[in-house]
């Protein structure tokens, strides 16, 4: 791809801290896929995940029964998340909003050093670490508890200081069952065990949201007043993963 302007070459915004992959420590299974066979009280958890997942959607709970459902079904192929849903969870919001910030403060200060005039730097978070909280979203903290996000674009600043920034919003999760822990009394141990038995299967939650924009006026030019950084806002039909 032609980049006449050169922007390939120069670090992004904001990637200080970010990971080059979305992959946490403890990803994976204790044993791999089908390495045990499977027992008829495994089965029985089974079927089990199958009548959660449809009590759940029964209560709206529609992403967590999804991704429970997609996990019994043992296919093991990846998950498309609902990203555009999830920036609204409070904890995405203000992660999002965090890195527009800096995003921001640090394309005005590059700009102010360069001369100024209008100028074009890419930016990208690297992806970093999201913990959802239960009394938040109960639907989403089912379906994930927590993931790896990441933000990515590019961010123009005009003559004037106007900052306007292009970009995309990642998700992914390898979604797994780990054991040793719990929620609500209940053990995961035997539902990490059907991947082991291999009649249900560990899988990546992927979603992405592009066509997003954020603008901020130059600096002071609210007459001293300070407005809160607005959420982004998709420019064009996002793309629900």
């Amino acid at each position: 791809m032609d980049d006449p302007v050169g922007i390939q070459a120069i670090p992004p915004l904001g990637r200080d801290g970010g990971r080059a992959e979305p992959y946490l420590t403890g990803d994976v299974a204790a044993a791999p896929y089908g390495s045990t066979l499977p027992r008829l009280r495994d089965h029985l958890v089974r079927l089990s995940c199958r009548v959660m997942a449809g009590l759940w959607r029964a209560m709206g709970l529609r992403h967590a029964a999804g991704m429970l459902r997609h996990y019994a079904g043992g296919t093991g192929l990846p998950y498309r998340a609902d990203a555009a849903s999830l920036m609204a969870v409070p904890a995405a919001q203000e992660a999002v909003a965090e890195q527009l910030a800096r995003w921001r403060a640090e394309a005005l200060q590059r700009w102010a050093e360069e001369g100024r005039g209008e100028k074009i730097y890419r930016a990208d978070s690297g992806w970093r670490s999201l913990v959802i909280d239960r009394a938040a979203s109960l639907d989403w903290w089912l379906a994930l508890r927590g993931l790896s996000y990441r933000l990515a674009g590019t961010a123009h600043v005009g003559s004037d200081g106007t900052v306007t920034v292009d970009h995309r919003f990642q998700v992914h999760k390898s979604w797994n069952f780990d054991h040793g822990e719990a929620e609500y009394g209940i053990p995961f141990s035997p539902f990490a065990r059907l991947h082991e038995a291999g009649i249900a299967r560990e899988y990546e939650v992927i979603g992405e949201v592009d066509g997003l924009s954020f603008t901020r006026p130059v600096p002071g030019a609210a007459a001293g007043r300070r407005a809160a950084d607005p959420a982004p806002t998709v420019r064009s039909p996002s793309h629900p993963s």
